[in-house]
């Protein structure tokens, strides 16, 4: 087992999965004491970095593409302090940093994880149900369905309608986008059937951020409804085989019918409407038949 306790939090290893708590020093964020303690299968990992500073060195860990809801919702965009796969190191800690380093690089390659994405979630998201108010209202979600209250801040036109209940099922997407600069942030539904350019401020399925100390807490509920949703690796693999017209069975195995099969194929590869992936499929399929 590896382990580094800091005032940042605590990572420990065990082989099997990489446990992360937030410290309880008073600069940890918000956010990051919100959302507790995370527990990361390896099959979730894609390598951990330490990098040294001259005050203090930071373990970084990276999860495989589409590993985890979180960094789905927010595209990323949780930066320090409020990034849970960050651990701030004191300088008399780095040789410690390092060995975790190690025992995970070597576990990986132990258990031969690939680096590739995934089309299933590894992580289970925050738990429900929650609730949050920031920015012009309040969001609640307890699994089935997102609630969405007013302030009185909120603009007329957005409120008029008063609160908004959008079931899971009606629900095509989430995104969460801190505020930047000049820029307000947000927390987004995108209902099936209905898009919308509308700015936050004036769209009734989001809650606009300006910046504030809660604005991360939105990043939960957005987590906690993706976990919820279809992956979009999934979905978005299931409906390119729907493209893909299934291999035809010629009459006694006719090979030219084939071989044309074959070509077919290779051009829809390169016109990018099949994945490497789902060439390699298809063509298998086809060569059984040779």
């Amino acid at each position: 087992m590896a382990e580094i306790l800091q005032r940042d939090g605590t990572w420990v290893f065990d082989g099997d999965a990489l446990r992360l708590t937030p410290g309880r020093d008073r600069n940890v964020s918000l956010f990051r004491r919100t959302l507790g303690e995370l527990v990361v299968p390896l099959g979730a990992l894609e390598g951990l970095s330490f990098e040294k500073g001259r005050r203090s060195g930071r373990l970084r860990l990276r999860l495989r593409n589409g590993a985890d809801p979180l960094l789905l919702a927010t595209g990323g965009r949780l930066t320090e302090p409020h990034d849970p796969y960050q651990l701030a190191v004191e300088p008399d800690r780095h040789g410690v940093a390092e060995y975790v380093v190690e025992e995970v690089r070597a576990a990986l390659l132990l258990a031969r994880v690939p680096a590739g994405p995934l089309d299933r979630y590894l992580l289970p998201g925050p738990a429900v149900p929650l609730s949050v108010s920031a920015g012009d209202g309040t969001v609640s979600f307890d699994g089935e369905r997102v609630r969405l209250e007013w302030n009185w801040k909120t603009e007329d036109a957005k409120s008029a309608a008063g609160a908004r209940t959008l079931a899971l099922g009606e629900l095509a997407g989430v995104e969460w986008h801190p505020a930047a600069g000049l820029e307000n942030g947000y927390l987004r539904f995108t209902v099936r059937g209905a898009p919308t350019e509308a700015p936050p401020k004036y769209d009734p399925n989001a809650v606009e951020l300006w910046g504030f100390k809660k604005d991360p807490l939105m990043a939960l509920v957005a987590a906690a409804v993706q976990a919820r949703l279809p992956h979009p690796a999934a979905v978005a693999s299931t409906a390119a085989v729907a493209v893909v017209p299934p291999v035809p069975r010629p009459a006694a195995d006719d090979h030219d019918a084939l071989l044309r099969r074959l070509r077919e194929l290779g051009e829809l590869h390169r016109a990018g409407v099949l994945t490497e992936d789902e060439f390699t499929l298809a063509k298998r399929a086809v060569l059984r038949r040779l």
